[in-house]
């Protein structure tokens, strides 16, 4: 691999990293970045274990800071939503299907600017954006603006907004382990790869701590609204 890959591979860690204990939506640049210079199973596999890597900073982090009644909640209809991403990854383009729950997403993105009108609160809303965050992680690995989306309805803190998301994708992420070996997404060369930029990534969480404190909670909410919305238009147009 030519020096400016290894580059571009130790910023995606970096950001992977920091996604994790700052800014969510990070992550979705440090995927594409690792497309750019990987081949698509390659990078899948590679960002599959480093983003695992930084689930394990981040549940430590902020493991004080868990609604785990919403993880509860929000279990079956994960599961029931990667087990519909796996059937319409056999029946419907895989473009398509990105470029359809990137407008759903930003569907949901400007219906949120309105206070409650999503009343995120109600059990069925819940399940609605679990099975939307299941399907869209086994689709097209973006599981994030949708939970993002939800926890920002919810009006939680930064600190319970991390330590939720934390928790919950790094159970999404370690259930779809085993699946991505079977499939030969992550082998021996991917896994020795990501462990190569593993301690890029606890960087990035390192730096992602330090920042998160100094970030006000408005600010936080912008800024992980922007991310998910550059997220949709991502799948939408790319």
């Amino acid at each position: 691999m030519p020096l400016w890959g290894w580059l571009v591979l130790a910023v995606a860690a970096l950001l992977i990293g920091f996604s994790k204990t700052a800014i969510g939506g990070v992550a979705m640049i440090a995927v594409v970045l690792a497309a750019a210079v990987l081949p698509a199973k390659d990078s899948t596999g590679v960002a599959l274990v480093m983003l695992l890597v930084g689930d394990v900073v981040a549940v430590w982090t902020y493991r004080h800071n868990v609604d785990w009644r919403l993880i509860g909640r929000l279990v079956v209809p994960v599961l029931v939503g990667i087990g519909l991403g796996a059937l319409f990854l056999n029946w419907v383009d895989g473009l398509v299907l990105k470029r359809t729950i990137g407008v759903i997403i930003l569907v949901l993105l400007v219906i949120g600017l309105w206070p409650d009108r999503l009343a995120a609160h109600k059990p069925a809303v819940g399940m609605g954006y679990g099975g939307l965050a299941g399907f869209t992680t086994m689709v097209a690995n973006a599981g994030g603006p949708p939970m993002n989306l939800y926890l920002l309805a919810m009006k939680y803190d930064k600190w319970r907004f991390l330590g939720t998301t934390a928790w919950f994708f790094f159970a999404v992420n370690l259930t779809k382990l085993p699946v991505s070996i079977g499939l030969g997404i992550v082998r021996p060369d991917t896994a020795l790869l990501a462990g190569v930029l593993a301690p890029l990534v606890l960087v990035g969480t390192w730096i992602g701590r330090l920042l998160i404190k100094r970030i006000p909670q408005q600010t936080f909410e912008r800024l992980v609204t922007v991310f998910v919305a550059i997220a949709a238009l991502y799948l939408v147009f790319f």
